[in-house]
């Protein structure tokens, strides 16, 4: 049987106790499958008593297994595929991206597509939480005055900032939301492109020729310039796995991170700076189609949020805070009067 091949065996209206096996004979597989049925069958005499199974054995292709679910009336065959926990998202996300394949003819142009619709979808919120940011921005004197006024007392100093978030109405933390919003869509995605026979090898544009395989290119050899691979480093080869669009996808993020307003807590701005490094190496080595799906919605939403801060009267100084990151405080050292 081919990759992902799978063996179903059903009697109508009968339970029955199934047992699936599969075992390795040399270089060939076995598979294996039996069932009795539960409740016994009684056969009059001088009569007849008839019993009809199927069985499937075949890729997991969506399209073959609802034409068998239309066909012969079979009760949830399409889990059969697994869609994961989120099932009310996968599928919908797997039927938007084949609508969208038959427009295109690409794959990869079918999740740029998607992406723009799911941005659409959660522009309210995303337009809020920007709003939100936009009027952080507009008090950023008022947190520096409180931060210099009780610079000895971080506890005054938190619970000031906190009656001014609840004054000017504004949720520190909004900055998560455009983040944390898609998490669910992309781990639908990923389940799609890893489920997905589909998606299998299709190809891209470039050096991509299989959206379901990392990028094969890595910055860690200068791109196949030095014949090693760096991979098989022991302990860490796992992590030396970095292509040009998980490193697009991080500077995008890096990016997004700089419109934002710094955060006035040291241990968060940590957090926020080294966040765009982690979430490059850590997207890695997944899917050339998710890494691109996330480069792409991270250009959207810089676009996005710039307009939306601006609407609201924010000034949004990306080249200085980009500069700000790189600026080192000057360092002080106690004196004592001779």
């Amino acid at each position: 049987a081919p990759d992902d091949a799978l063996l179903v065996c059903r009697v109508p209206l009968a339970p029955l106790n199934a047992r699936m096996s599969h075992v390795k004979q040399g270089n060939l597989d076995v598979y294996q499958t039996s069932f009795v049925e539960s409740t016994p069958v009684v056969v009059p005499a001088a009569g007849s008593a008839e019993e009809t199974s199927y069985v499937f054995a075949g890729a997991k292709r969506e399209g073959v297994i609802a034409g068998y679910e239309k066909q012969f009336g079979f009760d949830r065959l399409e889990l059969l595929i697994d869609w994961g926990w989120l099932h009310f998202l996968t599928r919908p996300m797997f039927f938007a991206l084949q609508f969208l394949y038959g427009i295109l003819g690409n794959f990869g142009l079918a999740i740029l597509a998607v992406t723009v619709i799911v941005k659409a979808i959660f522009f309210p919120l995303a337009s809020r939480s920007y709003a939100s940011m936009a009027a952080m921005r507009r008090v950023q004197p008022e947190m520096k005055s409180i931060q210099e006024r009780f610079k000895d007392d971080r506890v005054q100093q938190q619970q000031a900032m906190m009656e001014l978030y609840k004054k000017e109405k504004i949720n520190p933390l909004s900055g998560c939301w455009p983040v944390l919003i898609q998490i669910p869509v992309f781990f639908s995605l990923y389940t799609v492109i890893f489920i997905s026979l589909e998606m299998r090898h299709a190809p891209f544009f470039g050096w991509i020729v299989d959206l379901a395989a990392p990028d094969p290119t890595n910055i860690f050899n200068l791109f196949g310039l030095i014949p090693y691979d760096p991979t098989a480093v022991p302990v860490i080869g796992g992590l030396l796995h970095l292509g040009v669009w998980p490193v697009i996808m991080g500077i995008t993020m890096w990016v997004q991170m700089k419109l934002n307003p710094p955060p006035p807590d040291p241990t968060q701005a940590m957090i926020f700076n080294w966040m765009p490094i982690v979430f490059t190496f850590m997207l890695g080595t997944f899917p050339a189609g998710l890494v691109i799906y996330w480069a792409w919605n991270n250009t959207l939403s810089v676009t996005q949020q710039y307009f939306i801060m601006k609407r609201h009267g924010a000034e949004v100084d990306l080249l200085g805070n980009i500069l700000a990151t790189f600026k080192r405080k000057p360092k002080t050292a106690d004196t004592k009067a001779g």
